[in-house]
């Protein structure tokens, strides 16, 4: 997002909080460190126009404990420190996940339910932050709150985080060379939705610039099924029941081959399809890349190891041969 808001003649100061400085400098952009589980947020708020949200943990997906305590109690936290500091507008970076299951063969809009996938720990914790949105709204109507609600965010320097967050050490990066997967699973209701940084950056600042309020789904065509991953990575599609893609999942997550619980097989088979229009009339956002390249390029990269120098995105992060993932347990502890 700070890419984006570079360059917008709207905005005269960043100031970007994380536990963990990057390695490279944004324009107008001071970082400040602190932790939003454990640190003092309201000083960092005082005197802010806006208030973007953005932290979670995905892992460690085995202890829960710790991510319920950035994920929920931090934003919560986050919340009440921009009520304090009197913050005229909140940007909430929410998911997909957040919905309750819906169709895949049309397309819904930001009124749709979002009561999650309940044995998804990161929609369940996607929901409860979307409930004290709900209440913060409430309580203080004179806040101008936005919830992004993209698809799968995708872009080539996330390569490495995603690989480590989602496949885990194992995963020989040649493998990704398309022809070399030979089948890509053929399951009923295998189908989402992507989108590229840059354009869910591009939609960031548009919302902040503007005196838009309320939800916006944001996702790029196509959708992305059995179909296009096939032609993606040159496969063929074999039928395989949504019980066996579960229980593979379950299987090697019990035995420690891959980070991923079993619970995100089952948002990824629930979420629906969303439609984007609020995002593209009231925001006049227009993706730039379809989600199918965004896609292809987020798989180029993972075979060449493509990182970025900061500290969630960086190559370095995973340790020499991927040592730092391993004695972390592949998911069981940060």
């Amino acid at each position: 997002m700070l890419e984006s808001l570079e360059t917008e003649p709207g905005v005269d100061e960043i100031v970007a909080v994380a536990r963990r400085a990057p390695g490279r400098a944004f324009a107008r952009t001071a970082f400040e460190e602190a932790d939003i589980a454990t640190s003092e947020l309201g000083p960092l708020f005082r005197g802010a126009d806006a208030v973007v949200h953005l932290a979670w943990l995905i892992q460690p997906g085995r202890s829960e404990s710790i991510t319920h305590r950035v994920n929920v109690v931090g934003s919560e936290r986050v919340f009440r420190a921009a009520v304090e500091a009197k913050v005229p507008t909140l940007v909430y970076a929410s998911s997909v996940g957040a919905y309750s299951p819906g169709p895949k063969d049309r397309l819904v809009d930001e009124s749709w339910p979002t009561e999650g996938t309940r044995s998804s720990f990161y929609s369940r914790h996607k929901v409860a932050v979307e409930r004290a949105l709900d209440r913060l709204e409430r309580e203080r109507p004179g806040m101008r709150v936005v919830r992004m609600r993209p698809g799968l965010i995708f872009k080539a320097q996330a390569a490495t985080e995603i690989r480590r967050l989602f496949a885990g050490p194992f995963l020989p990066r040649a493998l990704l060379r398309p022809g070399l997967i030979p089948f890509v699973p053929d399951t009923p209701r295998l189908r989402f939705q992507a989108v590229h940084s840059l354009d869910v950056g591009d939609a960031y600042r548009r919302a902040l610039v503007s005196d838009a309020r309320g939800a916006f789904n944001l996702a790029a065509d196509p959708p992305i099924g059995p179909g296009e991953l096939a032609r993606i990575l040159r496969a063929r599609r074999v039928k395989v029941p949504p019980q066996v893609l579960r229980g593979g999942a379950a299987a090697t997550f019990a035995l420690r081959l891959q980070p991923s619980e079993p619970g995100w097989v089952d948002m990824a088979l629930a979420v629906p399809l969303l439609d984007t229009t609020r995002a593209r009339s009231e925001l006049g956002w227009q993706p730039q890349h379809s989600a199918t390249d965004a896609m292809a390029e987020l798989i180029t990269a993972m075979r060449e190891g493509d990182d970025y120098a900061t500290p969630p995105l960086a190559a370095a992060t995973s340790g020499p041969a991927r040592i730092r993932e391993l004695v972390t347990g592949l998911g069981g502890r940060p």
